[in-house]
């Protein structure tokens, strides 16, 4: 299993980049080439909706990707910084609970669940999780040697 791991400041310029990255990983990973513009639209799509979480709630860390060739598929994990429900809902930069909460604008809350909404769209395999050290989106492509392999 190889792992290639980013790690980018919060600044959208570095979204064009991760997706580029990944693009080359998942191709050198076996995955179909017809697939890889929805690696590239979906790991965009992660990336925008970190960098977005990091800097509505001050959030300085950066945002980390992870690029995760397994024996029959290539994973894609983003990971942001930001608290989720349940570590301290009253604390700075907790993550608020439905949109539009004391905590999250509405308009922000709209353009979080549209990112995941095209993410689902792109991506059979979308696994969200959300905790203490921050939220994570976890995607994953067969590769080729799925498909040879039974």
């Amino acid at each position: 299993m190889a792992t290639v791991e980013l790690r980018f400041s919060a600044q959208p310029e570095h979204v064009r980049t991760a997706r580029l990255v990944a693009a080359a990983v998942a191709r050198r990973a076996g995955v179909d080439e017809a697939v890889l513009d929805e690696v590239r639209l979906a790991v965009g799509e992660a990336c925008s909706r970190a960098v977005g979480l990091h800097r509505s709630h001050g959030i300085t860390a950066p945002v980390s990707v992870a690029l995760i060739e397994e024996e029959k598929a290539f994973s894609i994990e983003v990971g942001d910084g930001v608290p989720g429900p349940g570590s301290d809902p009253a604390g700075p930069g907790a993550r608020g609970g439905a949109p539009g909460g004391p905590d999250e604008p509405e308009s922000e809350g709209a353009e979080d669940e549209m990112g995941l909404a095209v993410i689902s769209g792109l991506v059979d395999d979308v696994e969200v999780r959300s905790g203490a050290g921050g939220g994570t989106i976890r995607m994953s492509w067969p590769t080729a040697l799925a498909a040879v392999r039974p």
